[in-house]
């Protein structure tokens, strides 16, 4: 192993602020709607949006500029936007497609042009740029090699940098399957060569944290360590964070492989482009197969599972939005302790309005995700889990710090202290629990120092009470649900209620 240097890097972000993903893809499979007001009526101070190469240069040396000039002109500037430019194209990759996989430029010269051309075009209103997204997903999110995907990193940076030298450039994802993984497996080895062969090519690495909750800490530590076997550790963004899914259940994956193994023996994988993708609409897929047999059998199936499927009972669906809304907080706040200062949630919404198709397995496992969905063609309805989002924006306003504290008389605990500009101080806290059954058990009353007299607790769902200080500590019901805990302000001749 080389030496260890963290780098100062001039793109590490400033104080802290959360935002949303629109989705895998903005104006491809339908006119390019509003969503950016949307998303900051949610209080999210980013915006991450994806543009496909086959979207902007249709034919070589013709640019159609209505999808990017669609979502500029719905920011206002007090934003932060992230553009993921996936190359994927029907006349200019090695692979002919305009949605999935994006694969090498034919010619590296032709994706700098349309690189440079697309920064300029956006007249430094795009803070950072990524190159593809989670690249070691081979075959659907990258149809390359990791040195053939450093090679066009490096063509994406010095695009990017030529066009407008303020930017970030940030490397592509590095999925759950990287994190998740062992030291030696083929993603890590991936993501390996990537950190040291294109070290010079980006400014900021971008992490995906699905999974385990109680493994976000670790994840975080195994990609800077990705870095750091090379002699470098850059500033870490979380690109995605969501949950809960199904494979966070071992239970439900192992149904869930049991159905699509049957269905998919000696079957060929499905195509990828939006022309193919609209062929299989309505046809007997084996992903479909597998799909309707978890569906003819979700009385049968465990609960942690059943969950997922559109149309489960309606109790089950109730406990699965609250999980939905404790991980929202949970991940953002223990990625924001482990020193990550912009989380992006997965997703804001559908990829497009009309019914989805729930016989795919991207249902499944995301189908649920998105905060908010569509009324008509206008995005307007609001999840539950929408409303604990924008609860946690307000309270990490002005958040410059998350710094975890340790109880040690209720180890089970996470505790933390947000420190915040022009605010009092904040506390997050819940007890870790199991996530399906963990709120069927009673909360623990734990007592934490605290210098006010009284404070105002929140919980993930809104729900607030006053709590009054006993012997300098206050007395909080730590359970499953996050709680926030400030001082109560003390207004002159009034009583705090």
């Amino acid at each position: 192993m080389t030496g260890d240097s963290t780098v100062t890097s001039p793109f590490e972000p400033a104080g802290i602020r959360i935002g949303v993903v629109r989705g895998i893809s903005y104006g491809l499979f339908g006119p390019p709607g509003e969503f950016v007001p949307q998303a900051r009526a949610l209080g999210a101070g980013l915006i991450r949006a994806y543009l496909f190469w086959s979207q902007a240069e249709p034919e070589p040396g013709r640019y159609e500029w209505g999808t990017v000039d669609r979502l500029l002109a719905q920011l206002d500037g007090s934003e932060e936007v992230w553009l993921t430019v996936c190359s994927s194209s029907k006349w200019a990759t090695r692979q002919a497609t305009d949605f999935l996989p994006p694969s090498p430029a034919r010619d590296q010269g032709a994706y700098g042009e349309f690189m440079r051309r697309l920064v300029r075009h956006c007249g430094g209103r795009v803070r950072y740029w990524q190159c593809d997204n989670e690249p070691s997903n081979a075959g659907l999110l990258w149809a390359g090699t990791a040195a053939e995907y450093v090679n066009q990193l490096a063509t994406f940076h010095h695009a990017v940098k030529d066009a407008d030298p303020a930017a970030a450039v940030i490397l592509g994802g590095c999925g759950y399957d990287v994190l998740s993984s062992e030291p030696g497996s083929e993603p890590r080895q991936f993501f390996s060569h990537l950190a040291k062969e294109g070290r010079d090519f980006f400014d900021l690495f971008s992490v995906h944290l699905y999974g385990d909750l109680a493994s976000v800490p670790g994840y975080l530590d195994g990609a800077r360590e990705i870095m750091r076997a090379h002699g470098y550790v850059k500033p870490l963004l979380a690109g995605e964070l969501a949950g809960p899914q199904p494979f966070e259940f071992p239970a439900a994956m192992a149904v869930v492989e049991q159905a699509f193994t049957a269905a998919f023996t000696g079957a060929e994988a499905p195509g990828q482009s939006t022309s193919e993708l609209t062929e299989r609409v309505g046809l007997d897929t084996p992903e479909h197969r597998a799909m309707d047999s978890l569906y003819a059998r979700m009385s049968e199936l465990p609960p942690e599972l059943a969950m997922f499927l559109d149309g489960c009972p309606e109790e089950l669906e109730a406990r699965r939005q609250r999980i939905q809304c404790r991980q929202i907080v949970q991940r953002t706040v223990l990625a924001l302790a482990a020193g990550v200062r912009r989380t992006a949630y997965w997703n804001l919404a559908p990829e497009a309005p009309g019914p989805a198709d729930h016989r795919q397995m991207m249902s499944l496992l995301i189908g649920k995700l998105p905060l908010m969905d569509y009324e008509g063609r206008e995005l307007a309805v609001r999840h539950p889990a929408a409303d604990t989002f924008a609860l946690l924006a307000g309270q990490l306003a002005g958040a410059t710090e998350v710094t975890e504290r340790k109880l040690t008389s209720h180890p089970s605990v996470r505790a933390f202290e947000v420190t915040r500009d022009g605010r009092g101080p904040l506390l997050v806290l819940w007890d870790q629990r199991d996530t399906l059954t963990g709120e069927d058990e009673p909360p623990t009353e734990v007592r934490w120092p605290h210098p006010s007299p009284s404070a105002m607790v929140t919980d993930a769902f809104g729900r607030t009470w006053p709590v009054s200080a006993e012997d300098g500590a206050l007395p909080l019901p730590a359970g499953i649900t996050p709680l926030f805990a400030e001082p109560t302000p003390q207004l002159a001749g009034a009583s705090a209620h």
